[in-house]
């Protein structure tokens, strides 16, 4: 019994130690947001777009620095994505991709064969 009470007074002091917002970067949302190429961004009026699977985009911080491929996997609950080409090698020699956190990528150039993609591109050149 006095685990247990030890315990849950253990709790209540490390439930007041979390911040207010935390549950923000636990819910990073349905969908990852990238910056697009300064190309991209005069080309379609924007800073930022989903990111699909078939965009390339570019790592631009990191290990992989310099990379370039095409998105294979949208991670969304963790915020991050695969990318075509960047693979590490497990003990057992099998290929597993590497997840590289949105932050850390821009997209060089858009997947367009998603006919609503590409009226939410026509939509934000017309806003501006």
């Amino acid at each position: 019994e006095n685990d247990a009470l030890s315990s849950l007074e253990l709790f209540s002091y490390l439930s007041k130690k979390v911040p207010p917002n935390f549950g923000a970067y636990i819910n990073i949302g349905s969908h990852q947001i990238l910056s697009l190429s300064p190309d991209l961004r005069t080309q379609y009026g924007t800073r930022s777009i989903r990111v699909t699977k078939g965009d390339s985009v570019k790592v631009f911080h990191g290990e992989y620095k310099g990379i370039e491929g095409k998105v294979t996997k949208v991670h969304t609950e963790n915020g991050r994505i695969a990318i075509e080409g960047i693979q590490r090698e497990k003990i057992r020699g099998d290929k597993m991709p590497v997840l590289i956190h949105t932050s850390n990528i821009i997209v060089v150039n858009l997947n367009l064969n998603d006919k609503w993609r590409k009226s939410i591109l026509k939509r934000k050149q017309k806003s501006e």
